[in-house]
Order: structure tokens, then C-alpha cells, then sequence
């Protein structure tokens, strides 16, 4: 049976785990509203590679006050060291047999032992190596990561994944992904364009988690608050919604960015600690909390309602808006099947002329997605 600490108050405890031979390291920051009745979200936080999980808390992604807001428990493991170079590492230089995937999963083991932890609620994020990681962990401990976001950090290609003994990417849910990299990033593991054959680019790294998540195929842009204008940079904002469990794939993309964390140096229009908060907060193992049903008519503001969804046959498309509007028809791979101008009348698309089970309508600037039976 399993006891959980009742009383804490907030406080900061640095613990040990003897896991593969080596005797290892993190950080646990419980809030002061931590209560062992209730279950308790954990954020795992990823130094970048040669850094401390200490320093990486204190200087770049200081988690403790929003956790105090919000009622999470914050950790920074350490890396261990990498014997070719002597550095703290994720990731470690071949050959070699290190997994620190089964690590992080260890410590998710023995937290859930000392204190009431939502496992559907267990997220990721981190720094450089730390970002390359935490894909890692998206990846390969798909079925414990909830959701998780990189900063400055690329994703490993297949090919290198696979040469190195580490698997493939086999996520096994929708699971929502943050990415924010910077456009002149000039560190050769997290390159806007990627590094083959090592290192995916930022669209490779989209179009890869928005596919597996059964997204729209176009994001939504807007342009972020250049509320610094003495940094050098802008953020732009690119969204992949309505996927699989409502889960959707966010890029902040600092246009003129370097290798940072923006909000403690780089770009300062945005908080990178408080946006992964914000994004990954939503979500749980199962998607979206409070995701609404897939298969229910969708209505927009009264003025556009669209069913059945799911359809076998026909998609039945009401208009009441005052004036006609634009509606468009596009497969998941983003080609356009159809458009027309519709008035205040009922319009009838026929959907067997269409192989895709997935078909995306957009209607006055929202695209829904309808699935086929």
C-alpha cells in the first residue's frame, strides 16, 4: 500500500536514484498547495547539453513560480556523464548503450511512490539537448508524456535514431508538441533547416507530429506583440489544429532568434517557461482535456452548421449567414478538392468521389476537420 506525504508546504529537495550502475541526480519543486488527496501534474525540465539541472532552474527556466500559481510539481534531472568527452549528456556520444529514457521513467516510477502524481498528466520540455530529449521522450515514452514542447532543440532523423541503437519514433497517442526554435539558430543540433543527416528541420518536424496527430494541414499564423523591439527578433505563431483528441501542434517561430530561451535572453516578447506551461497544461494522455466529442455536428456562431460528422455519404452544409461565403474542400495532404460560393440556402457535397477517410472544410477563416466512414 502506498502512503502519500499529507503536509509539505512548499520546499525544494534534491534527490538520488541508483538506476543503471550510476548513482544519478534531480531536483523536485513541490508548491506550497501540493495536497496528497489530490493528484498532482509533474513537468519535467531538460537542461541543454554540458549544463546542470541546477543551473538550467536558476538561470534559464525557473518553473517554481508558476508551479506556485498553478499547482504542478517541477523537476530537473541531470544528465549523466558521457565517458567519450566527459560532459553531462542526453544523449550520449557513440558507441554506446545509454538510455536515459528509461531513466526518466524510473523517476516517474519513484515519484508516484512518495506523492499523489497524475500519470495522465506527465509533461516534458526542455533546453538545446534537453529539446532533442524531450522529442526523445515524446517518441519513446510516448505512453507515460502527455505532452511536451523544445526550445532551441532539433528532433533526431530515423535514420540516425536507428543507427545508434535508440529505436524508432513510435508514438502511440494524439500527443500535443510545442516547438519554439530560432530562424538564425546557428548551433548545428537545433538548425531551423535541420542538419541531415542527423537533425530533422523545423518543417520536417511539423509535418512529421501533425501527421501522426491527424491535424489540419495548414497551420493558422498570426503574428505575435513585438512588445521588445531592441531584441533583434519577432515571433510569429503557427498552429495545427483539430487534430485526433482535439491535440494540436504549436510553432513559435522567432524570426531572428539564436540558440535561447526567450524570455530569460534572446527574444523577450515571449516567456518560454510560461508558453510551455500555458500549451501543454491542456492536455492529458488522452488529448484535449474536455475535448468534445469527434462525431458531433459541428456549428459555427449559428450561422454555418455542417453534418453529419462522421459522414458516409453526403456533408450538409447550412448557411444563415447574412451574405455568401467561401467554403473550401481540401485532402490531408493539403491539395484543394473543392470550392464554391454559397448563399443563404442549404449546399450538398457529395463526399464519394473522395479515397481520403480525412477531409478538411474551411469556412469563414476556421477549417474543420470531417471524417469519412
Amino acid at each position: 500500500m502506498v502512503v502519500f506525504i499529507t503536509s509539505f508546504g512548499q520546499q525544494q529537495i534534491n534527490k538520488n536514484l541508483f538506476f543503471d550502475g550510476q548513482n544519478r541526480s534531480y531536483i523536485v519543486y513541490i508548491p506550497a498547495s501540493y495536497n496528497a488527496n489530490s493528484s498532482t501534474p509533474i513537468l519535467f525540465n531538460f537542461h541543454g547539453g554540458g549544463g546542470t539541472s541546477s543551473g538550467f532552474m536558476n538561470n534559464e527556466n525557473d518553473m517554481r513560480p508558476i508551479a506556485d500559481t498553478a499547482g504542478f510539481i517541477a523537476v530537473y534531472p541531470q544528465a549523466a556523464i558521457d565517458p567519450i568527452d566527459g560532459s553531462n549528456a542526453w544523449l550520449h556520444k557513440t558507441p554506446t548503450t545509454h538510455n536515459d529514457v528509461y531513466y526518466i521513467e524510473a523517476i516517474i516510477d519513484s515519484l508516484s511512490s512518495e506523492f499523489n502524481i497524475d500519470n495522465d498528466r506527465i509533461y516534458a520540455c526542455g533546453y538545446s539537448e534537453g529539446g532533442i530529449f524531450s522529442y526523445e521522450l515524446g517518441c519513446r515514452l510516448n505512453n507515460r508524456i502527455a505532452a511536451f514542447a523544445s526550445v532551441s532543440g532539433s528532433m533526431l532523423t530515423d535514420s540516425y535514431r536507428m543507427s545508434n541503437g535508440f529505436g524508432s519514433c513510435t508514438p502511440n497517442h494524439p500527443t500535443a508538441v510545442l516547438l519554439i526554435p530560432g530562424t538564425n539558430d546557428g548551433n548545428f543540433h537545433s538548425m531551423y533547416n535541420g542538419f541531415q543527416p542527423y537533425y530533422l528541420s523545423v518543417d520536417e518536424i511539423t509535418t512529421y507530429w501533425s501527421n501522426h496527430n491527424n491535424t489540419n494541414p495548414n497551420p493558422t499564423i498570426t503574428q505575435i506583440p513585438n512588445t521588445n523591439t531592441a531584441d533583434g527578433s519577432t515571433v510569429e505563431q503557427r498552429v495545427w489544429e483539430n487534430g485526433d483528441n482535439c491535440v494540436t501542434v504549436k510553432e513559435l517561430k522567432v524570426i531572428g532568434g539564436d540558440h535561447d530561451w526567450p524570455g530569460s535572453f534572446g527574444n523577450m516578447d515571449i516567456s518560454a517557461s510560461q508558453e510551455i506551461w500555458n500549451f501543454v497544461s491542456k492536455y492529458n494522455v488522452n488529448g484535449l482535456i474536455d475535448c468534445g466529442p469527434t462525431n458531433d455536428n459541428i456549428e459555427d456562431s449559428n450561422f454555418i452548421q455542417i453534418f453529419p460528422n462522421p459522414t458516409s455519404s453526403n456533408i450538409n452544409i447550412v448557411n444563415t449567414y447574412d451574405k455568401p461565403i467561401l467554403i473550401e474542400l481540401y485532402a490531408i495532404n493539403g491539395k484543394k478538392l473543392y470550392d464554391e460560393i454559397v448563399h443563404n440556402n442549404i449546399t450538398i457535397i457529395s463526399t464519394k468521389k473522395f479515397n481520403s477517410k480525412i477531409l478538411f472544410l474551411k469556412v469563414l477563416d476556421k477549417t474543420y476537420k470531417i471524417i469519412l466512414i
